[in-house]
């Protein structure tokens, strides 16, 4: 009895070590190219490398955890994941459920309109009989509401339902991040119109969320995206991820992400 309760105790000894060596991160496979899965069905992108690459630092093993957006906060709080690295805008309202590391990068959110809409600047949409879709758990519903109090804001699950409803003309517009509307505009450029100016007073910093009263690993964390930002890594990132849209962005003289 004695050898079995010793074999179990090194069993579980194992296992606690085992996941203390662990670091499960929470992001929606569905940004690319930041978070997006390959033909394979394997995470990669460049939320993916630096979650690899922060493993790395920390001497941990990371498991990317896919699971839809508007649950990464809950699942990070009840502790199915140890951080989340999808894209996240640090916000006065999240703020109050977890914790954000410094900021990795900034965004700021530009707008998608069907060519019909007779949306030419960011305040014809704040008008009665105006639609504007946004996806649920995105900072841009927040803004939405700010922004355009006057208009009907629809909310969808999914990116690709909005896209269709833009193209179709049912909704006058679509509010996200430039990057997306660029590439959907991209492919629906004989329905659609990207208006990329910026119309909030400050841009979206993105940032690591990780659980509160974890303040040690905040500060690890920290120290990882000062070295790795110096170090030019995300310099790096963006050309092998996004070298075409950077050129772009350049090119229309509007922000990116890691400028």
């Amino acid at each position: 009895m004695k050898k079995i309760l010793i074999f179990l105790t090194l069993i579980l000894g194992s296992l606690t070590f085992a996941q203390g060596q662990t670091l499960i991160v929470g992001m929606e496979l569905a940004y690319p190219p930041f978070e997006m899965s390959n033909e394979e069905g394997r995470p990669t992108g460049i939320s993916v490398d630096m979650a690899y690459a922060l493993g790395e630092y920390l001497g941990k093993d990371i498991i990317i955890e896919d699971m839809a957006y508007g649950g990464l906060i809950p699942a990070l709080k009840t502790k199915k994941i140890d951080m989340i690295i999808s894209s996240m805008s640090v916000t006065e309202e999240r703020k109050q459920s977890v914790n954000f590391s410094k900021p990795y990068a900034k965004s700021y959110l530009a707008m998608l309109v069907n060519n019909k809409s007779g949306i030419a600047k960011a305040s014809d949409l704040n008008m009665k009989g105006k639609k504007v879709a946004v996806k649920k758990g995105t900072s841009g519903h927040t803004v939405a509401q700010k922004y355009f109090p006057n208009a009907e804001i629809l909310v969808f699950d999914k990116e690709s339902a909005i896209i269709l409803e833009v193209s179709q003309g049912k909704v006058d517009a679509f509010i996200y991040d430039p990057l997306t509307i660029y590439k959907n505009w991209e492919r629906n450029q004989d329905t659609t119109t990207p208006l990329l100016e910026q119309f909030e007073t400050e841009s979206q910093p993105w940032a690591i969320a990780y659980r509160k009263g974890e303040e040690d690993l905040g500060a690890q964390i920290d120290e990882f995206i000062t070295e790795y930002k110096n170090s030019g890594k995300f310099n790096e990132l963006a050309d092998k991820y996004l070298g075409k849209e950077r050129a772009f962005f350049k090119e229309k003289n509007v922000p990116f992400f890691f400028d």
